[in-house]
């Protein structure tokens, strides 16, 4: 059992926190409107998963730097801090080019 991966996750999911504190991109900016979306993120994409194990479609592959730790049938618990991680850096994403495209609106 190793906790390679996890800690990867967990350190860019850290990245994303500090950078959306630096520049107030998403929880910063609107905490409660955040946690809704990061909720349903995360829900619309467990149930993505939860699908698709159940149609054969994604297995779960042995590792070495995973902890082993399984939620449900081929669905390791380090998938949930994955999409987590997925969520947070898509909703980043979408405020800086929000304001980079509103910067480039003022410009013109």
């Amino acid at each position: 059992m190793s906790f390679l991966y996890l800690g990867a996750l967990l350190a860019s999911l850290a990245g994303m926190v500090v950078l959306d504190w630096r520049y107030r991109l998403f929880f910063w900016r609107s905490p409660w409107r955040a946690v809704v979306v990061m909720l349903a993120g995360l829900a619309v994409f467990v149930v993505w998963d939860v699908a698709g194990i159940a149609l054969g479609l994604f297995t779960r592959g042995e590792s070495s730097i995973m902890t082993g730790v399984l939620l449900g049938h081929e669905f390791p618990l380090e998938e949930i801090f994955f999409l987590a991680f997925l969520c947070y850096l898509t909703m980043n994403l979408f405020a800086v080019f929000e304001r980079l495209l509103a910067a480039r609106r003022a410009d013109r």
